[in-house]
């Protein structure tokens, strides 16, 4: 990295995104969900471990310096609760390296001989002593690169106490062991950061182990989980009693509202007692004089408590409109201002479904046009087939009614014939009766005569 990009990650850092004045220049925000949580709070793994044996690679989130000032400077004014996903980010990595060192322990049991457990203990009491001489040593070296001689000065005598406890308790594990056993190397897993730990390592090694840059950075880590633990129980407890708070008020405006109701029925119950008393002494035209004006107060207080109902409710109004009218304004600027790209594509989608909408309505129109030709024409047809079955019906009963004419013709005329052959044959029998009778009557006049 060149001093000209040093000197501007320095300025990102003090004065973050905006510090050349454009508020758009950088597109990334620390709101985002892919800037890392743990590092705007200074504790991810990734950068805590970096260039050590648990080296974890890039952080898969965004990193910038200049988003961390941001963040600094807006936590300020409003808290984000980012404590919570740091937490739960350091969580799961310390969890899997507290997974870890037991694997390791599980392994070592495994693998060595099982001691007694005085030589066991004794063993522990050697580790302990050597991992406090290089924790103390590894602190000297850093107050004196502080510039504190004093204090590391201390801590070198502290040391050298410990060194003489260490070689005591070495002799006596040495004493409990045997000599072939003594030489094998008894290793040990480290709890803060699961290296492996030898009984025999020189001061200089557990010195450079618990001052390294691994171990350190476990330290860091486990510290900054205790206090985001400590952190976030804090604002839990806090808005614990803010809710307490807020529900203790509500509880009181509610018992406000109720009193009043309460203490206005007792005096009302006494006065109406001693109203009764006073029209019990007076005579029945002022009792009704006094019931008219009673009845004309509560009705002039009823008026006017409607009215200021009215007054009230129409200044809620008011104010709710107001307050709608200013969301909607602000919403309009930063939906103007933030997303202009959303609004473009909301427009474009609603001119979309506009024109579906308008194309659905014409292709509605087109079939109900189709489906009234449709009926017309069935109407027609059901015209024309009526209209045909009638001329054929009347067709019909015209042909019956001429074949009816026609037979009645046809009997009337074989009638008439009939009647005609009848008189053709009776007219020579009254010919010849005729004749006969003619000849009687003058044979009858004939006689007389003669006589």
């Amino acid at each position: 990295m060149s001093a000209q990009e040093q000197m501007r990650a320095m300025l990102d850092q003090l004065m973050g995104t905006t510090r050349d004045g454009d508020p758009g220049r950088s597109k990334v925000r620390f709101t985002d969900d892919n800037v890392c949580k743990s590092f705007l709070l200074e504790c991810c793994p990734h950068d805590m471990l970096a260039s050590t044996r648990m080296d974890l690679g890039e952080c898969p989130k965004v990193h910038d310096l200049a988003l961390r000032a941001d963040y600094k400077i807006a936590s300020e004014r409003k808290d984000y609760y980012y404590e919570i996903d740091a937490m739960e980010h350091l969580q799961t990595f310390i969890a899997d390296c507290d997974r870890r060192t037991e694997l390791a322990k599980k392994r070592l049991a495994e693998t060595q001989e099982e001691l007694s457990a005085e030589i066991q203990a004794k063993a522990d009491k050697v580790h302990d002593l050597a991992e406090e001489i290089g924790k103390k040593l590894a602190e000297a070296e850093q107050l004196g690169e502080e510039g504190n001689v004093d204090e590391s000065m201390k801590v070198m005598s502290e040391v050298e106490d410990t060194r003489k406890k260490k070689a005591e308790a070495e002799e006596e594990y040495r004493n409990s062991m045997p000599a072939s056993s003594f030489q094998q190397q008894k290793l040990r897993v480290c709890e803060v950061c699961s290296a492996y730990l030898g009984l025999h390592d020189n001061d200089r090694r557990l010195a450079d182990h618990f001052g390294g840059k691994l171990h350190i950075g476990f330290i860091k880590i486990r510290e900054k989980l205790k206090d985001l633990k400590n952190l976030v129980a804090e604002k839990r407890e806090k808005r614990e009693v803010e809710r307490a708070k807020r529900r203790e008020d509500r509880e009181k405006e509610k018992e406000k509202d109720s009193r009043p109701s309460s203490q206005s029925r007792s005096p009302k119950r006494r006065s109406h007692s001693k109203s009764q008393e006073r029209r019990e002494s007076k005579p029945r035209s002022e009792r009704r004089k006094s019931r008219s004006r009673s009845r004309e107060r509560r009705r002039g207080d009823s008026r006017n408590r409607d009215r200021r109902r009215s007054r009230s409710r129409s200044r809620e109004r008011r104010r709710s409109r107001s307050r709608s009218r200013e969301r909607r304004r602000s919403r309009s600027r930063g939906h103007d201002r933030r997303r202009p790209s959303r609004s473009r594509s909301r427009d474009r989608k609603r001119r979309r479904r506009s024109r579906d909408r308008s194309r659905s309505s014409d292709r509605r129109r087109r079939r109900s046009r189709s489906r009234d030709r449709r009926r017309r024409t069935r109407s027609r047809d059901r015209g024309d087939s009526r209209r045909h079955s009638r001329s054929r019906s009347k067709g019909r009963s015209a042909r019956s009614e001429s074949r009816s004419k026609e037979r009645s013709r046809q009997s009337s005329h074989e009638r008439e014939e009939d009647k005609t052959k009848e008189d053709g044959e009776q007219s020579p029998k009254e010919e010849s009766a005729n004749g006969e009778k003619a000849r009687s009557s003058k044979s009858r006049s004939r006689t007389p005569e003669s006589e």
